[in-house]
């Protein structure tokens, strides 16, 4: 059955009428600096009122997804105001992690009793279902990782929120290309749902690789993340601090959902040199994101049909070695095509990142 073998742990923060904020539970074990990781993502940890309902990001190849209610009427949990359950395992599936979540943070609310969510959590990896509050069942085959990769739409069209390409317009052309090229891009937003929204649209412009493992949604300016950060060669992380935009050495491209703009580091410039094969995907988003007969997943089909053609021309420009061996892509080849410098450039990139050179 789906996902059984992706939990790896599970563990409960709790707040108290003192505000104390209190780690009370794990299951079975979680390292020390996982714990860190955790009660730093954890709103219960921070001097700010807002509660974040539900929350995940990855960290060390795990994905963490963090669920937070408020205790309201329970005789067994009378000094709790709230409780933050975090769930780790090696998969994203946002949408299943936070069903289950839900499911385990009532039991324990209602009885104050930790058991209570070891058998939920126990029954999901042994049989991949367990009971919910309204005797009902959760099915973990229920939940396609693919339709995770959907859930953000990279448009928002006909949605009040916008997103990425109503956002960026043309711009989002500078998006595609740091993905397409395997570069490094930082999104800012002071609100986590919009981060994360926004973050866990982006690969949906380069869906011919459909990895979501590139994705750090949710990233703290601290050194154990940063270097957990820093071992990866492409990525989409999210923060919510705005000093960040001044950490040029952690990006390629930084991307500022708040204020609708983009811009590149200084050392990544000319990667970004734009094209005509540039220009026409742009205005290819533009128009197909205000087009109505255009739905989200029409788009994205689209687009990835684009970017497909455009590396079957490239490696059809690729060439055997003298001594035999797998065909390449040579800068010597492209220049025989007479190609402007910015195409030839991009080109070359392209066919490195796509393990042609």
């Amino acid at each position: 059955m789906a996902g059984l073998g992706n939990l790896v742990a599970a563990c409960l923060i709790e707040k108290d009428v003192d505000s104390d904020v209190l780690w009370t539970w794990s299951y079975p074990s979680i390292t020390q600096t996982f714990r860190k990781i955790i009660l730093r993502k954890c709103c219960l940890k921070t001097d700010k009122e807002e509660i974040i309902p539900f929350c995940f990001g990855q960290f060390n190849k795990q994905w963490f997804y963090i669920y937070t209610s408020e205790v309201k009427n329970s005789e067994a949990l009378s000094k709790v105001t709230h409780v933050a359950l975090t769930l780790i395992a090696k998969d994203f599936c946002p949408e299943k992690y936070k069903a289950l979540c839900k499911i385990m943070s009532s039991k324990f609310i209602k009885t104050g009793d930790a058991s209570t969510m070891l058998e939920s959590y126990l029954s999901v990896i042994t049989k991949g279902s367990c009971s919910n509050d309204d005797n009902g069942l959760f099915l973990a085959k229920d939940f396609d990782p693919r339709m995770s990769y959907v859930a953000s739409p990279i448009s928002g069209k006909f949605m009040i929120e916008k997103y990425v390409i109503n956002i960026f317009g043309v711009e989002t052309i500078l998006i595609y290309t740091a993905l397409l090229l395997k570069k490094r891009v930082a999104v800012y937003s002071p609100k986590i749902e919009a981060l994360l929204g926004i973050c866990r649209a982006l690969p949906l412009l380069v869906w011919h690789r459909q990895n979501w493992s590139i994705l750090h949604p949710f990233v703290h300016l601290e050194d154990d993340e940063l270097e957990g950060l820093a071992s990866n060669i492409t990525y989409v992380a999210g923060f919510t601090d705005a000093s960040v935009e001044n950490r040029t050495e952690l990006y390629d491209l930084f991307v500022n959902v708040a204020a609708g703009e983009i811009s590149i580091a200084p050392e990544a410039e000319e990667t970004f040199q734009m094209g005509k094969i540039h220009k026409d995907i742009a205005m290819f988003m533009v128009e197909a994101a205000k087009n109505e007969e255009y739905n989200d997943q029409t788009l994205v089909k689209e687009l990835s049909v684009k970017t497909k053609d455009l590396i079957n021309n490239l490696t059809k420009l690729a060439v055997e070695p003298e001594g035999g061996g797998k065909a390449r892509v040579t800068l010597e080849a492209l220049k025989q095509r007479k190609l402007t410098a910015v195409v030839e450039n991009f080109l070359f990139n392209l066919a490195a990142a796509e393990g042609l050179v």
